[in-house]
């Protein structure tokens, strides 16, 4: 057992300047990660500050039609709030995808945002991890890679992120609240987390003492019409081979709009802007959704095991679309 110390924050200022002044401090939220990776001896902080009794804990609509989702609104209490369900049907499914019930009932929302990665190499402390120690190598590289990145990965990481919620707010252009020591920032979902690069050991562009406050959400009309399909290797807490989130708006059998992001494929949620892009103001058609899909994954590299999951992920963009568009994809 390593040691540590353990305070509850009285407020966000104080919990923010604590933690910003101590390198060996971290915010202490669900925990259900965190303290995983303490036990395994991936982490070890001296001190945790405990964040989770912070009056940040609901879920208010915002004057412009927008929700916005504080750091600690349990991920169960989020999939089951009337206007998430009915705004964004997206993120309740993907809420709901993930985990088991009882780890929903604790995991918060700035928690799971900020869960590492699962890769089997980073959670073992025998073998070389440039995210765990940067510049000891990726035993991943040469292992086994069927859970691993086809997109934006690098020669110094090769893991994926975990997170469901994370694909769903990527692809909703949600806007996360920051709290820092000389004020608040606002960074959008799709650019909080880090392809690896060079330095596989920074999962977020976050720095040390920062904390999430709040997730918004915009007033996204047709976010409505949205959902969350997941492929993984049991159907229960498991983490997913690919996963994809869309929200479509058609009109007259035309994309008037669209949102895509894929999980389980890259070192963060992948939003897929060339398939947007393709398909906004073309026909609501498979064949245009199969080309937005080939567009977005043309540049994938896959590893040794994992090739499958390009015809997945083609097919799960497909399928996803289709079904949005209804009777309008021919």
């Amino acid at each position: 057992m390593i040691p540590f110390d353990y305070r509850r924050a009285d407020d966000v200022a104080s919990a923010v300047a604590t933690v910003t002044g101590n390198p060996r401090a971290a915010f202490l939220g669900g925990g259900t990660n965190l303290v995983d990776h303490m036990k395994l001896g991936i982490a070890e902080p001296e001190l945790l500050v405990d964040v989770t009794g912070l009056p940040l804990d609901r879920v208010e609509e915002l004057p412009d039609g927008g929700l916005r989702i504080g750091t600690n609104v349990r991920n169960s209490d989020l999939a089951a709030h009337p206007l998430v369900r009915e705004r964004y049907p997206v993120l309740a499914q993907a809420v709901l995808a993930g985990a088991s019930g009882q780890l929903r009932n604790l995991a918060t929302t700035g928690g799971n945002l900020l869960q590492r990665t699962r890769c089997v190499y980073f959670q073992d402390v025998t073998t070389p991890c440039n995210k765990r120690t940067p510049g000891e190598g990726c035993a991943a590289l040469h292992g086994y890679t069927r859970y691993h990145a086809v997109l934006g990965a690098s020669p110094h990481c090769v893991a994926v992120h975990p997170s469901d919620l994370a694909v769903a707010l990527t692809a909703l252009d949600a806007v996360v609240r920051v709290r820092r020591a000389d004020g608040e920032r606002t960074v959008r979902a799709s650019a909080l987390h880090r392809l690896p690069g060079a330095h596989a050991e920074r999962d977020t562009v976050l720095e040390h003492g920062e904390l999430i406050t709040a997730v918004d959400l915009p007033p996204l009309r047709f976010a409505a019409n949205s959902r969350y399909r997941k492929a993984r290797d049991r159907a229960s807490y498991a983490f997913a081979l690919v996963s994809v989130a869309a929200a479509l708006d058609v009109a007259d059998g035309r994309v008037r709009d669209v949102r895509l992001a894929l999980g389980g494929v890259a070192h963060k949620p992948w939003h897929a802007t060339l398939a947007e892009h393709a398909m906004r103001g073309g026909p609501a058609t498979v064949d245009a959704f199969q080309a937005a899909a080939d567009a977005e994954l043309a540049e994938a590299e896959p590893l040794p095991d994992n090739g499958f999951k390009l015809k997945l992920a083609r097919n799960m963009i497909v399928s996803a679309l289709r079904g949005l568009a209804g009777e309008d994809a021919p």
